[in-house]
């Protein structure tokens, strides 16, 4: 592929992403991800205690001073929970495709440096990253070329012997054509040059709508069966 038709296709890419995420917006409740909502709480807060043990395991857990990045960070992503863990705003960076919220972002953490950018051009220098954060993003991206693009640049930035945290579909969703599971295989196929652990996670979201506002033991209970897990974290290290 020339380098036109690369600018081309994430071009296209970009405009599929933006598109659909302003489909979402008319068309999803606007409280179904709300803090509030039991499943909420549950999905996030199992997903941070596993990455956190991951990163702890593997001897990478961030600390102030670490320069840190997530890439589609949305309105805040993995970012608070980075602060919670203790990382110093001045150390969080960002790059967002949407204006809109990483607006939103930045209002929450104005000391941060949350840029509005291509993911696949990133302004950052070689090596700069203790850690790097891709959380529900690589499964938004639906062009092959552009996922791996994307997985180039995070290595890019990633300094040696720091870590990527991912957290992902691993499974396609049969109701949603517009996002697609990214399986261990092609997860270690894209970040070549990264060595570590991944581990199935998050009750599959339509059960624990159901379970979680019911009983957290029962949605826990549930999660702990392997095939109603949907998603994977990962920690991967760069050699």
């Amino acid at each position: 592929m020339s380098p036109a038709e690369e600018d081309a296709a994430v071009a296209a890419e970009q405009a599929r992403i933006l598109a659909e995420y302003r489909r979402r917006e008319r068309e999803v409740e606007p409280d179904l991800y709300a803090p509030w909502q039991a499943a909420t709480s549950f999905m996030r807060a199992n997903r941070a205690r596993l990455a956190a043990r991951m990163l702890k395991a593997a001897d990478v857990f961030p600390e102030a001073g670490d320069s840190c990045l997530e890439i589609g960070y949305g309105s805040l992503g993995w970012l608070g929970e980075l602060v919670a863990w203790g990382i110093r705003e001045q150390d969080l960076h960002g790059i967002e495709l949407d204006g809109e919220r990483a607006q939103r972002a930045a209002d929450i953490l104005p000391g941060a440096d949350l840029r509005v950018g291509d993911a696949t051009k990133m302004p950052w220098a070689d090596g700069l990253f203790r850690l790097a954060i891709a959380s529900t993003v690589f499964s938004s991206i639906l062009d092959a070329s552009v996922r791996r693009a994307v997985a180039t640049e995070l290595t890019r930035v990633l300094a040696p012997g720091g870590a990527l945290l991912w957290y992902d579909m691993a499974r396609n969703n049969p109701r949603n054509p517009n996002v697609r599971g990214i399986g261990r295989r092609e997860l270690l196929l894209l970040f070549p040059d990264l060595r570590g652990r991944v581990q199935s996670v998050t009750l599959a979201p339509p059960i624990a709508r159901w379970a979680a506002p019911k009983s957290w033991v029962l949605a826990e209970m549930l999660e702990a069966i392997p095939v109603l897990r949907t998603h994977t974290v990962g920690v991967l290290l760069k050699r």
